[in-house]
């Protein structure tokens, strides 16, 4: 179900707690409101959807990629990048890093460790930074 999009700074600034099998719905929802956001959104957290559970969605050349409970392990080649966000209005300078390395779980809950490199990582530290109520 496409959900509408949460603007509240004090809402989005809350951290996010372990997502469970109990959540996969919210998963399904951050996947619809992605698409129909597709013109303007490359990835979302769940809390911008009113959820405060581990769960993002990343838009990469492979398709829409689940993350669940997502951790980065290891971060390398920092950079300066300025972002936008759905939730916020306007863009803001951030430290990114080129390459990390991400343990998540998929819908099924499998384990994986991945590097990501480029615009697909950057796109996950943003999200991830949702999921730990940073806002940039």
């Amino acid at each position: 179900m496409i959900r509408n999009i949460v603007h509240d700074v004090i809402f989005l600034g809350r951290k996010s707690e372990a997502a469970t099998k109990d959540d996969l719905p919210v998963v399904q929802d951050l996947l619809d409101t992605l698409k129909a956001n597709r013109m303007t959104c490359v990835g979302m957290a769940a809390n911008m959807i009113g959820s405060l559970k581990r769960i993002i969605v990343v838009h990469t050349d492979r398709g829409d990629e689940i993350f669940i409970n997502p951790v980065i392990e290891k971060k390398a080649d920092p950079f300066e990048a300025e972002e936008g966000c759905l939730s916020l209005v306007g863009t803001r300078k951030t430290t990114r890093y080129r390459k990390i390395q991400v343990f998540y779980q998929d819908r099924r809950f499998r384990k994986h460790r991945q590097t990501f490199t480029g615009w697909t990582a950057q796109i996950i530290q943003h999200e991830c930074d949702h999921l730990d109520g940073i806002i940039i």
